[in-house]
């Protein structure tokens, strides 16, 4: 018996991954078995389009009665024919305190993470997802269309670009990373760090845009979780912002379920520092 689990987690970073075998899988699997079926009331979506933790992504080999891919968010089991209360439903804070963690992200991530539990917990007891209005009329001629369906393809698009893909409208399937085509990657998770690397891609440090449509190109914006993370946004045609993190769906609402009109304001979750507006100038920039 095995266990792949997935933090999901990050937006401009990869998900760290944790490998469970032998006598911890066994041990893992009693913890982790349906339990309790969830009622209709119980069993709400999961916000998976958010920024910060997101849930377990799990893949299992040889478990019974689980599938073979399925998530674990604030204690409930959801995936094929599964809809249930794991048998232990503090299992994500033990997770979070896995050893591996701390020797792939350091001694504060586990700190982080259990942070970003507890306030997954709290956004799932009052989470109700009422869409916006979502308004029509053209501010920004020259910025890319807002187009979900294209991005979110649950495949090779959706999985393979991140923020830093959707926000420059450029497609890798590389998760791209700011600086890498460049040979001046990003060497620490901060404004003064990634804000260079975008440069090195040719992104155009804007930062007196204060929230203005460029004559050309299109606007972005890049925020940190200070040590953790990096995110990117995109200013759309009608003036209002989107984002996509990491290998989740491209949306136009923040954390609290608004719409964007400036991501100074909107609810980032962990990424408190708002960085800079950059440009993007369509065909000028190379990302990988």
């Amino acid at each position: 018996m095995e266990f792949r689990i997935a933090i999901d987690v990050f937006s401009g970073r990869k998900n760290p991954v944790i490998e469970v075998k032998g006598k911890e899988a066994a041990r893992l699997y009693e913890r982790l078995k349906p339990a309790a079926r969830l009622s209709s009331k119980e069993l709400l979506p999961v916000p998976t389009s958010t920024l910060g933790y997101r849930g377990l992504i799990i893949e299992a080999t040889g478990a019974r009665s689980l599938p073979k891919t399925f998530r674990l968010a604030n204690g409930d089991l959801t995936g094929p024919r599964l809809s249930h209360r794991a048998a232990d439903e503090d299992l994500e804070d033990f997770i979070a305190r896995h050893p591996a963690l701390t020797r792939k992200l350091g001694k504060k991530f586990p700190e982080f993470l259990l942070k970003e539990i507890e306030r997954f917990r709290e956004t799932r007891r009052r989470h109700r997802h009422h869409p916006p209005h979502w308004p029509h009329r053209e501010h920004c001629r020259c910025a890319p269309l807002y187009e979900p369906t294209w991005w979110n393809d649950a495949g090779q698009k959706q999985y393979n670009n991140n923020c830093y893909n959707y926000s420059t409208n450029y497609r890798t399937d590389t998760f791209a990373q700011p600086g890498l085509a460049a040979g001046a990657e990003y060497t620490a998770l901060t404004c003064a760090s990634v804000r260079p690397a975008a440069v090195a891609d040719d992104l155009i440090a804007t930062p007196a845009a204060n929230n203005r449509c460029p004559r050309e190109g299109h606007l972005v914006a890049l925020v940190i979780a200070p040590g953790i993370d990096f995110h990117w946004y995109r200013k759309g045609r009608n003036g209002y912002w989107t984002h996509k993190p990491g290998g989740t769906q491209a949306t136009n609402v923040d954390n609290s379920g608004h719409l964007i009109p400036d991501p100074r304001t909107a609810d980032r979750g962990p990424y408190t520092d708002f960085c800079t507006f950059m440009v993007v100038m369509h065909g000028h920039i190379k990302i990988e």
